[in-house]
């Protein structure tokens, strides 16, 4: 019984052939090494019919061989010169998408600059070096005895509640996000020799809804001065000083009495702005007062020895009202139309 020889021409043909139409959908080179793996590789029906080589007759082999490498030579022929096409026709796409319109006006480099927030509290906390005060930090996630309690907050204050005061969960690690700088104050004290001056500048965290005057994340300057003989008066000094560095040699304070938790007598400090935008004006700027021996106690500091005042205000709200800034949301929404009114600072 004679043997069949499974390599035909007809089927060499074909299979060259569709390999060689495939070429024509080739678009990239991405597509092109795919269509190549799929007719050429060892899938291909050109490879598969090469294999079949050892079930062709010995005295048809060495045709059949000739025959599936002829085919095979004309398809990897024609499969490098469209490989060779496609790569020139993308080096030309890719000169042309990078090509520059000499004639074109320059596009003008914009030098970029700090956040006017950081500005002002680098000026205030360059004041208070100039007086001769230590510029401190502390974290942000803050310990509730530093927070409040070494602080004079009673423990039913309004100001622990939820509704005011970021605590970390679980609530009886006794952690939150700081609503003030005052925790700064304390381990300035307990952390220095006496006397201490230290202005401690820095994020704080309230659950306020964020409105054209207030927000949750905001930046506060606070300071403390703790030493023999401070009196109300040096306070005043002090922050009638910062008030005219700040808003010229004409503006002045008035202190209000008030109540705050960690000093005692307590009092609201209003600015007199005589240049301010849209007429000369009071402003409420922030709170002060002497510190309370409670808080010098639980420092660890003889009330009877040693006096001391501290004060606080808020960054934001004095760069908006020194700039006369109706919208206290244009600080935080990251809009550069806000800060290219103030200048390049970098």
């Amino acid at each position: 019984m004679s043997e069949t020889n499974p390599i035909t021409e007809e089927a060499v043909e074909a299979a060259a052939e569709e390999a060689l139409a495939s070429l024509a959908t080739a678009t990239n080179l991405a597509e092109f090494k795919a269509l190549r793996a799929a007719h050429t590789g060892e899938g291909s029906a050109l490879s598969r019919l090469n294999a079949q080589l050892r079930n062709v007759p010995s005295d048809q082999k060495a045709a059949s061989g000739k025959l599936v490498g002829q085919a095979r030579g004309r398809v990897n022929q024609a499969f490098a010169a469209r490989e060779e096409s496609l790569r020139v026709e993308e080096e030309v796409r890719k000169l042309a998408a990078e090509s520059v319109d000499v004639t074109a006006a320059p596009a003008h480099w914009r030098a970029g600059a700090r956040h006017p927030l950081s500005t002002m509290q680098d000026a205030i906390s360059d004041i208070f070096v100039g007086m001769g005060w230590e510029v401190a930090d502390g974290p942000e996630l803050e310990n509730e005895w530093f927070n409040f309690d070494a602080l004079n907050f009673a423990p039913d204050h309004p100001a622990r509640a939820m509704q005011d005061t970021f605590f970390v969960e679980p609530v009886e690690s006794h952690l939150l996000l700081r609503t003030h700088t005052s925790p700064v104050q304390l381990r300035a004290l307990l952390a220095r020799e006496l006397p201490v001056y230290v202005v401690a500048p820095g994020r704080v965290f309230r659950t306020d809804e964020l409105d054209a005057t207030h927000t949750p994340v905001f930046s506060q300057v606070e300071g403390i001065a703790i030493d023999r003989g401070l009196t109300m008066a040096h306070l005043r000094g002090t922050l009638e000083h910062l008030a005219r560095q700040l808003f010229g040699d004409e503006a002045k304070i008035r202190l209000r009495p008030n109540f705050f938790p960690f000093t005692e007598p307590s009092a609201e400090m209003d600015v007199w702005q005589p240049g301010a935008k849209g007429g000369a004006r009071w402003v409420e700027w922030g709170g002060c007062g002497m510190v309370n021996p409670n808080v010098l106690r639980a420092a660890g500091i003889d009330p009877e020895e040693y006096q001391g005042f501290a004060f606080g205000m808020g960054i934001e709200r004095t760069l908006q009202f020194r700039n006369a800034l109706n919208d206290m949301r244009d600080m935080v929404e990251g809009d550069i139309r806000f800060n290219t009114q103030f200048g390049t600072v970098v």
